[in-house]
């Protein structure tokens, strides 16, 4: 259902407490509004941090909403929806305030309930995000593994801006590497793969990367 309809059912569920005599109804009610409550929390959490990735100005709402979703996916027992939100706890660690040493078990933790749900969107992003830490920590064969996972996982759900992200971070740990064609050529599909689905943001971010490391 949608939130919407939720809401309404919720409503009904109150009539039939108060006007019916079903106390029974007001656990069904609760539960309806904790999916919605969930739903809004992890969606706000989102726009907050896209906003901090504009302005680098942290929102401390951003982890108590991501928190929030987690803890009631949880009660729900939604292994996907507290998985993502799982997630976005370690992604505002990392990303926000660049505390790797938190984010990691929450990836990990995502990683566990993404895949338990078959949530391949969630696994690609987690795996991601995990290279990003290996990539930090000096442990570029793991970081190449953990973001070629999460390329493949991409590529067959068609996610094709995050894909030429992936790309992205592939290049730069070419380059470390001394894999410089290879980089060129990841950084050479990335921006194919970003203006076919006009991607704007991801071709800035293959520009800095050109720039960063010296390649055409």
């Amino acid at each position: 259902m949608t939130a919407d309809e939720r809401i309404e059912q919720a409503e009904l569920l109150y009539q039939r407490a108060v006007f019916g005599g079903d106390r029974s109804a007001l656990v069904s009610a609760d539960r309806s509004l904790d999916e919605v409550e969930a739903d809004l929390a992890l969606a706000r959490g989102r726009v907050i941090h896209a906003r901090f990735l504009e302005e680098r100005v942290e929102d401390a709402r951003e982890l108590e909403l991501f928190e929030r979703a987690a803890e009631l996916y949880r009660r729900l027992g939604d292994v996907r929806g507290e998985g993502e939100a799982v997630f976005w706890v370690g992604t505002f660690h990392q990303v926000v305030r660049d505390d790797t040493e938190t984010a990691v078990p929450a990836f990990e933790r995502a990683l566990d309930l993404a895949t338990r749900a078959d949530d391949r969107l969630t696994t690609s992003y987690a795996l991601r995000h995990l290279g990003f830490a290996d990539h930090m920590a000096g442990r570029l064969d793991e970081a190449r593994a953990h973001f070629e996972e999460s390329t493949r996982l991409r590529r067959e759900l068609g996610f094709l801006p995050g894909v030429a992200a992936n790309l992205i971070g592939l290049a730069h740990l070419a380059a470390q590497q001394e894999r410089r064609d290879d980089a060129a050529a990841l950084l050479k599909e990335a921006t194919e793969l970003a203006e076919s689905s006009d991607a704007h943001g991801v071709l800035r971010w293959v520009a800095g990367a050109r720039k960063e490391l010296s390649l055409p």
